[in-house]
């Protein structure tokens, strides 16, 4: 019995593992997946407004 509930929970992981694959990669999730990957690169809105005017806090 025990290896029953093991087969039957290793489909279900599985399967969970396949269903958030196919959602992360969809075409649907093509533009918010482009923007999570510049999140790394963008500045703060106060850094921004300190290059623009050329002043700094320093």
């Amino acid at each position: 019995m025990l290896g029953v509930i093991n087969g039957v929970m290793t489909v279900l992981a599985l399967t969970t593992f396949v269903g958030i694959v196919w959602w992360a990669w969809s075409a649907h999730r093509a533009e918010a997946n482009r923007q999570a990957a510049m999140l790394p690169f963008a500045l703060p809105e106060e850094y921004q407004n300190d290059k623009n005017t050329g002043e700094s806090n320093e």
